[in-house]
């Protein structure tokens, strides 16, 4: 019998990243720290250490894991969102006027 290996998302791995990460809920940290400390976290441990030590605070601190958690999701979610820099273009379309015709509907001349 064959094993199944778990491939987690880049988002668990921010999300555990953060959660193993020397940051605190409380030190309110801005995008710029939280890019840091998940760089951090996953140069020194890895992903896989990440999540490692991740299942080992929430056997040891469930209580307090789970609320750790659901703030390093959270953060991970929205500094990752959306990569730096300025809006697509498709963002910064006047209101009101229509988008472009596809490329399909351009080739067939409709």
């Amino acid at each position: 019998m064959q094993l199944a290996r778990y491939h987690p998302g880049a988002g668990t791995v921010w999300a555990d990243a953060l959660f193993v990460s020397v940051l605190q809920r409380s030190d309110q940290p801005d995008a710029g720290q939280v890019r840091k400390a998940v760089a951090a976290a996953v140069r020194v441990y890895g992903g896989e250490e990440c999540a490692r030590r991740v299942a080992q605070e929430f056997g040891d601190h469930p209580d307090t894991a789970v609320a750790r958690m659901r703030w390093a999701r959270a953060v991970a979610a929205e500094v990752f969102a959306a990569p730096p820099g300025p809006a697509p273009d498709r963002a910064r379309r006047r209101p009101g006027r229509p988008a472009a015709r596809s490329r399909a509907r351009q080739l067939a001349g409709t």
